[in-house]
């Protein structure tokens, strides 16, 4: 743990003081084990200060993996293609996006998902969280409008698609899609069945 504080601390920036020190600490200890008063010690501030902007460890937290799903928001966002040719060429950019945020930031990554404050599910139900899939879902909406896509209900192809990427995801930050079980290329095969699966018979 480190006693010198990460960045000057400036009176009125309190809050995002606390939560980028949280966001360095998340990110250099791989886990988020750390105290409230750690994080403060971290930061240069007072034991006590942390809690006036959250009231314990568990409103930081839901606020780093807020902020997580925020920055994989514009991650996919930037990744989207202008005019993609086919249902593989929009998917891809974007899938690839999602597996490197979460390769290049596992611990936040881990965060954003994790179920041990017992309140992943109402995080997920919060807009910044669901803006994530909606992005997806607006691929999906469109394709089948274009009749690019199957006309099934929308929530199950979804669920279909982000299940696929999300595992590959968890997958990849625990270095477990080794060759010898998924091949050389486990993104792009995995894919190509989701594309095959959702493509439309007609296309």
């Amino acid at each position: 743990m480190h006693d010198t504080p990460s960045r000057p601390y400036h009176h009125g920036d309190l809050r995002r003081a606390i939560i980028e020190t949280a966001l360095d600490m998340l990110a250099e200890e791989k886990g988020w084990q750390f105290t409230l008063r750690e994080v403060a010690r971290r930061a240069g501030v007072s034991h006590a200060a942390p809690y006036k902007h959250f009231p314990d460890k568990a409103a930081l937290l839901a606020e780093l993996a807020m902020i997580g799903f925020d920055r994989l928001r514009e991650s996919l966002s930037a990744a989207k293609p202008e005019a993609p040719e086919t249902l593989r060429d929009e998917i891809t950019p974007i899938a690839r996006a999602y597996l490197a945020f979460g390769t290049e930031n596992p611990a936040l990554y881990r965060l954003m998902f994790s179920a041990e404050e017992g309140k992943a599910v109402g995080m997920h139900l919060n807009e910044r969280a669901l803006a994530v899939f909606d992005i997806l879902r607006e691929i999906l909406r469109l394709g089948q409008a274009a009749g690019s896509i199957r006309k099934r209900p929308i929530e199950g192809q979804a669920a279909a698609g982000w299940g696929l990427i999300h595992g590959l995801t968890m997958l990849a930050i625990d270095g477990l899609l080794v060759p010898e079980k998924v091949g050389l290329a486990p993104l792009d095969a995995a894919l190509s069945a989701l594309v095959e699966g959702l493509g439309s018979p007609a296309t």
